[in-house]
């Protein structure tokens, strides 16, 4: 049976400008590198008041084809327009703009610099010390 999210799994192919821009906008730095010294192969960040893992893995070792995937990890956000305007000022790519789903929900999604898709979400029926 599934227990909850565990770790998102972005890939880049320069892990240390992905970290940096991470860390920039999470407002936050990894608390895990691997190797110790040199170049990471891999970051990891833990993410809001569950302590969600958000690992950034060299795409050298990427278990797939990267693309699309057909999968869209959605963060809460206080304000999607905010947010997404933030990210795309931050060297992000539009993916999907700002879209009015009804009753409160609103989505967008970017292209991280490094060719992930991000995106954010106001839920009015998320968990309220993860909603905005």
């Amino acid at each position: 049976m599934f227990h909850g999210m565990s770790t998102v799994s972005l890939f880049a192919d320069d892990v240390s400008a992905a970290g940096d821009w991470y860390a920039d906008v999470l407002g936050i730095q990894p608390y895990f590198a691997r190797p110790v010294d040199g170049p990471p192969a891999y970051l990891e960040f833990r993410i809001g008041p569950d302590q969600h893992e958000l690992g950034i893995i060299d795409t050298r070792y990427a278990p797939h084809r990267l693309g699309d995937g057909g999968i869209v990890l959605y963060w809460h956000v206080d304000d999607v327009r905010a947010a997404y305007a933030d990210l795309l000022a931050r060297g992000a790519t539009e993916h999907e703009g700002p879209i009015e789903r009804g009753e409160g929900f609103v989505t967008a999604s970017v292209r991280d610099p490094f060719g992930n898709i991000v995106g954010v979400i106001r839920n009015p029926h998320a968990r309220p010390d993860t909603a905005g």
